[in-house]
């Protein structure tokens, strides 16, 4: 792709979101979603592959409704209450139906089917952008409305731990098995998001660093599915040995990063008397672990079969910059140790 049309897209990206966190109007709101809906579509379809061009065909369908779904619902609250200010909502009809539009641009379950199909068609570059940039938009919308409908909220996000779970038992597929985690980590945020929103960004900071060290790693090895990590100790033996660790903290076990989290939901919960949901969400993130335990044991106890002529090209120095993936590894690995200072930082 031209150097140019690259940084106008990935400008447009950046503005779109910029343009959402800092609306008060629906209108200027709407607008921002729909600036970086069109921006990635191009980066999405840039290899044209068939694959590719499906992904992005669905991407931009189901975007285009949750778009249309969300300007419907705004227009319906300035008729019902006069006034545009998301920070105003009122009536429960177009705050149920802005939350379930924000959901399905987001890809929260029940209306989360589109997020694995159109991940397994985007290069890992894309699909990072995808599970990370591309849910802060409509996240902080979601943020500023969600006082007005906690129910909804509380089903929606244990919705999405229990299918995120669920949906990446039967995988083979890389990209399907991040989508899924996707889902599910995000309902882990929206879980406690009425209750600490602190604890939410905590959560999304936390996920961003380790779905950025996942992709990048799966990018170096050149692995798109369950059987290709094996090939992983001949390409980059000590990296290997590391990413079981980071699948297993995005996993949340302790002592890695990811434990962190999802230690502090489950204690919120609990203060909330909402233990039910709190043991309901644990034993969905023990499912997660079932599927981040395959792909480590995929990577570190396999070898792929080969003779001793078919190692040599296997070694050849990568191109790619080897220092995001150093820096975002050591963060998914060692933040634990800080869990002090973010109790005292949540602390109200």
């Amino acid at each position: 792709m031209n150097p140019y049309i690259l940084a106008t897209l990935i400008f447009g990206l950046g503005l779109g979101t910029t343009l959402t966190f800092a609306s008060s109007h629906w209108l200027l709101a709407w607008m921002g979603l729909e600036m970086n809906t069109l921006a990635i579509i191009p980066l999405m379809a840039q290899h044209h592959h068939p694959r590719a061009v499906e992904a992005s065909t669905k991407y931009f369908l189901t975007q285009a409704t949750g778009a249309a779904m969300l300007l419907f619902a705004s227009t319906t609250n300035a008729w019902l209450t006069g006034q545009w200010d998301i920070q105003q909502m009122s009536h429960p009809l177009p705050i149920t139906l802005i939350t379930l539009a924000l959901a399905l641009k987001v890809g929260l379950a029940p209306v989360h089917s589109w997020l694995p199909e159109v991940l397994q068609g985007l290069d890992l570059t894309t699909g990072l952008i995808l599970s990370t940039w591309q849910k802060l938009a409509p996240f902080a919308l979601l943020v500023q409305i969600h006082s007005h409908n906690p129910t909804l909220l509380i089903v929606l996000g244990l919705a999405s731990t229990l299918v995120g779970g669920w949906g990446g038992l039967n995988q083979t597929q890389l990209r399907k098995i991040l989508a899924y985690s996707s889902i599910a980590h995000l309902g882990w945020m929206v879980l406690v998001l009425q209750f600490s929103f602190s604890l939410t960004l905590l959560t999304l900071v936390t996920y961003f660093i380790m779905t950025f060290s996942t992709f990048l790693v799966f990018k170096l090895n050149g692995s798109t599915n369950v059987n290709a990590l094996a090939t992983s100790w001949a390409k980059a033996p000590a990296l290997t040995a590391l990413v079981p660790l980071v699948l297993l903290s995005l996993g949340g076990l302790p002592p890695l990063t990811g434990f962190m989290p999802k230690w502090l939901i489950l204690q919120e919960l609990a203060n909330q008397d909402l233990a039910t949901t709190a043991t309901l969400a644990a034993l969905s993130a023990l499912l997660s672990l079932y599927f981040y335990l395959r792909l480590s044991y995929a990577m570190t106890l396999t070898m792929s079969p080969n003779n001793t002529t078919g190692t040599t090209p296997w070694r050849l120095h990568s191109s790619q910059s080897s220092l995001p993936v150093a820096i975002s590894t050591t963060a998914t690995l060692l933040l634990l140790p800080l869990a002090p200072a973010a109790i005292t930082l949540l602390a109200p």
